[in-house]
């Protein structure tokens, strides 16, 4: 894989205790963690009834997704979109499970429809009336970096600008067990050719079996299934730097970031 480059015009970040990009770049600088913090994001892309439904996986994803749209002054109709998540909305599909077992005709057909793995890019294209492309993409550890070199391969291809949306949150049941997941967390980014803001290059290395340096937003959410996406917004919050992103079961994605 070639060097692929691109420029950060907007970030979006939230998890619990630091619900934006500025208090996590506060809390990576001074340790300081926002007080009294909501406990769930409040998008205001959907009406408030859909908001309260809407399950927290689709939630983050929309409240940061807009949130590196305004970062970047651009409009969200405009731009193609990649979500990445490792494991969906695993609350979801710890209830069909149960319910599937115990009693199908009571499975609820508005749950199974907030289960499937592209319910956030759904969301997010009719709230905004997108009619760009939106992929929904999952590779487990690799989720993060793989929805890197997506977003990247399409500015390669010609996209003028992409989003880019990662997010997971809490595991539960038993399959908490087998895909293990805490909190809720995640990050978006606008990446274009030719915008203000830091410029990002990365490229495909064999993976390393010395694990990377952990920074601070990287152990705030260390339990959550999006972690391997934190040490990017680690080196985003210092302004330069470079990130190793676990890329599949033998490259890494080495991202580096300078102004």
């Amino acid at each position: 894989m070639r060097t692929l480059k691109a420029k950060v015009e907007g970030i979006g970040f939230w998890t619990r205790g630091l619900p934006t990009w500025a208090a996590a770049r506060e809390y990576a600088a001074n340790g300081t963690p926002v007080a009294d913090a909501p406990a769930r994001p409040s998008p205001q892309l959907l009406p408030a009834n859909e908001r309260r439904r809407a399950p927290e996986t689709v939630a983050i994803a929309l409240e940061v997704a807009m949130a590196a749209c305004e970062a970047a002054s651009r409009d969200p109709v405009s731009l193609p979109s990649v979500f990445a998540s490792t494991h969906g909305e695993l609350a979801i599909t710890d209830y069909m499970c149960a319910t599937l077992a115990a009693d199908p005709r009571a499975l609820s057909p508005t749950r199974f429809h907030n289960s499937v793995h592209n319910a956030a890019a759904g969301y997010w294209t009719i709230g905004t009336g997108a009619m760009q492309p939106a992929n929904a993409i999952s590779a487990y550890t690799a989720t993060f970096a793989q929805g890197l070199i997506e977003a990247l391969s399409q500015l390669h291809c010609g996209a003028d600008a992409v989003l880019l949306v990662a997010y997971d949150g809490q595991s539960a049941g038993p399959l908490a067990k087998m895909a293990p997941s805490e909190g809720l967390l995640g990050g978006a980014l606008v990446l274009s050719h030719d915008g203000a803001g830091p410029t990002l290059h990365a490229r495909l290395a064999p993976a390393s079996a010395q694990a990377p340096a952990s920074g601070p937003l990287a152990r705030f959410a260390s339990r959550n299934a999006m972690a391997p996406m934190l040490p990017l917004f680690d080196v985003l919050a210092r302004g330069e730097g470079t990130a190793i992103l676990p890329a599949g079961a033998a490259h890494d994605l080495l991202v580096e970031v300078n102004q």
